[in-house]
């Protein structure tokens, strides 16, 4: 397990500025991410964690794409204001994914088949060693790691919260999907699903029929439906307002 830490320019200039860039290696997977420290970092307080899981579309080994979409947002100097918190975008592989989901390609199926099965994934793996490697270096709190990711991302989040029962203070999952069979391991972690009424990529009976199970097990669950909205429901998830208080709340 090793860990590489650079300084790297972004094409944002003012993004740029927040984000520094490292690689972390695996178990033979290399896990390119960006990150934010907090301003005046010292060891001697405890911080947040967020790590933000990003869509099919910004796989790669850049280490830029992945912050196409809410780094704008989740990087500004006004997110650092309000939460003081590390901020981690870490990038999937061109042909890996961050969910054990196949994908149909074929109109006259379903796209997404999710499975009841969690079998182990190895990115999510490393994404949880990056974390871990991260908490040995910084003093970061446990009982505050916060996940979200879109898409892919957002499918990501919702397994990895079933994987890891209790492991994150809560997470987002915007235009995602898995399982309803994976409730009863995801009820404990307060999770927000927003999607797409009319997404054409990601079904958003995937959402709605998680977000009903959950509550009936009386799950810190929301569910945010965007009429007329297809498959980049994140524009407007980044702009709810609530999102980002309820979710440091936790």
């Amino acid at each position: 397990m090793s860990i590489k830490f650079f300084v790297f320019c972004f094409f944002s200039l003012s993004v740029c500025a927040q984000f520094d860039y490292g690689i972390f290696e695996n178990e033979n997977v290399t896990l390119p991410y960006r990150i934010i420290i907090p301003k005046n970092y010292s060891p001697a307080k405890s911080y947040p964690i967020l790590i933000f899981l990003h869509g099919s579309g910004e796989r790669g080994d850049d280490n830029e794409s992945q912050l196409i979409h809410g780094s704008e947002i989740i990087g500004s100097d006004n997110f650092q204001k309000l939460y003081n918190s590390f901020v981690v975008f870490p990038q999937c592989g061109s042909n890996d994914y961050w969910a054990n989901v196949p994908f149909w390609k074929k109109t006259n199926k379903e796209r997404f088949v999710f499975s009841k099965e969690l079998s182990k994934n190895n990115m999510l793996t490393a994404v949880l060693g990056l974390i871990e490697n991260l908490e040995s270096k910084y003093s970061i709190d446990s009982s505050r790691r916060y996940l979200g990711g879109l898409s892919m991302g957002g499918m990501g989040t919702i397994e990895l919260i079933a994987q890891k029962p209790n492991f994150f203070a809560a997470a987002f999952a915007i235009c995602g999907g898995g399982h309803v069979s994976w409730s009863s391991k995801i009820k404990n972690t307060p999770l927000w699903l927003l999607h797409g009424t009319e997404d054409d990529v990601v079904n958003v009976k995937f959402s709605k029929k998680l977000a009903r199970r959950l509550i009936r097990l009386n799950s810190d669950t929301k569910l945010t439906l965007y009429s007329k909205t297809k498959h980049n429901s994140w524009s407007l998830a980044f702009k709810e307002s609530e999102l980002f208080p309820w979710l440091f709340s936790k």
